[in-house]
Formats: structure tokens, sequence, C-alpha cells
């Protein structure tokens, strides 16, 4: 199997940064983790909330620390940090080639969304943001990882999209849709659900949005190299 994975993401309008922070590691004993936290409020304020909870989680990562305790560990960070006076959301989306599961770990309001056996299931149960109180748990799921599946975490962008001019969003009809044409790229599905969302609010998104994108396809038998694309628009 091929697990292929993309980001799409934007800035709130008229802010100088994103508040959104997204961070890929190789795992230590095999797999990949992708790490998202959205800090609270916008601009470089909440960009270096986000960024201080992805660093630590990642590195607990790195270490070897199991996804959930590591959001445990980035929580308690940022509780300490800021006194329990920010917060931030986080999510690690993880292939652990041990088990040979898909991992995700949240502690978002926002939904993971997995479309396995063409049916979406949408995960939903309560889950709190990290660095508001000690020992913050996350909201876990763990399942095998089959071909044609795919998972979707997103930021609150994604999810208030629309809402300003009385269109809301239906992110989970629209990534079931996408995820059920297996001809489709975890890039298609990534900038179509961005690119929506981006039109809901008139092309002057409302907050900061992320899409995380991950897709098990089937492995070309003569494909084995790994590769990374990354494209970051500079506007000067």
């Amino acid at each position: 199997m091929d697990v292929q994975i993309a980001v799409a993401k934007v800035k709130k309008y008229a802010t100088s940064e994103s508040g959104d922070t997204v961070e890929i590691i190789e795992r230590p004993a095999g797999g990949i983790s992708v790490v998202l936290a959205d800090g609270q409020s916008s601009g470089r304020g909440a960009k270096r909330v986000s960024n201080m909870v992805a660093r630590k989680a990642i590195t607990m990562l790195a270490d070897g620390v199991r996804d959930g305790a590591a959001a445990r560990a980035a929580s308690d960070f940022l509780f300490t940090e800021r006194s329990g006076k920010v917060s931030a959301t986080l999510n690690i989306l993880s292939v652990d080639l041990i088990t040979r599961t898909l991992v995700a770990t949240r502690n978002n309001s926002a939904p993971t969304l997995i479309f396995r056996h063409g049916e979406l299931f949408v995960h939903s149960e309560h889950s709190t943001a990290v660095g508001l109180y000690r020992n913050t748990r996350p909201q876990i799921i763990e399942i095998p990882l089959e071909i044609n599946m795919s998972a979707c975490i997103y930021t609150d962008g994604l999810v208030h999209a629309g809402k300003r001019v009385g269109t809301p969003m239906n992110t989970p009809e629209l990534f079931s849709l996408l995820a059920a044409d297996h001809t489709l790229s975890p890039d298609d599905i990534a900038n179509q659900l961005l690119q929506h969302a981006i039109d809901l609010d008139q092309g002057r998104p409302s907050d900061d949005i992320s899409v995380v994108i991950l897709r098990v396809c089937p492995l070309t038998a003569d494909d084995h190299i790994r590769t990374l694309s990354i494209r970051l628009p500079i506007q000067v």
C-alpha cells in the first residue's frame, strides 16, 4: 500500500500570518505522523502558540512516545507556559507500521473524518482543546490500514466557512463525495475542500484554515521511492 498525505492551508483574510502550524515527522520505529495545531485567536500570537504546541508534540513523537502521551505532554507544556490562559487545538494523524494501523488523536471540537468501505465515519466525540487544564486527555481512534481508506483532519476555519454569509459548509458531506472518487489524489481533495471554504467566505477567509488529507492507495510494484513536495507562496 502507498500512504499519501496532502496539506492545504490559508491564513485569515487581512492578517499577517496564519495561526495554524502543520508538522510532519517520520516515526522512529516506522511510519509517519502529521501534527496539526491551531493557536487561540489569529495572527502572530496564535502562530507562536501553535508552534509551541506542535514542536512539543513532534519532539515527543521523535523520541518514540505514543501519540496520546505526546498530546497530553503538549497540553501540560502549554498550560505551564501560559498558566492555563491560552488554548490551542491539536490533532495527530499517524501511520504506525508496528501495528499497521492509522491512529487519529484529537484535542479539537472539529471531528476526524474517516472514509472506508465506501462509508463515512464521523468521529465527533467531545474533545477539549489543549493548554487550559492539567492532564487534558485526547480522543483517540485506531483502525487497521486498508487500501482506499481516507482520513481528514482540519482546523475550525473550515467549520466556520460560509457562516458569516448564511451558507455554512458541510465538510463531512463534501469530503465523503471526494473520498469516494478513487481517481482523486490527496492534493485534489485537500485543495477542493479549501477552495470551497474560500468560495463560501467570498474570497475572504473568516479564519485560518488548514486541511490534512491522508489516503491509502495501491502500491505500484516498481515504485518504492519516498517523496515530499511543499509549496510556500510568499508575497513581496
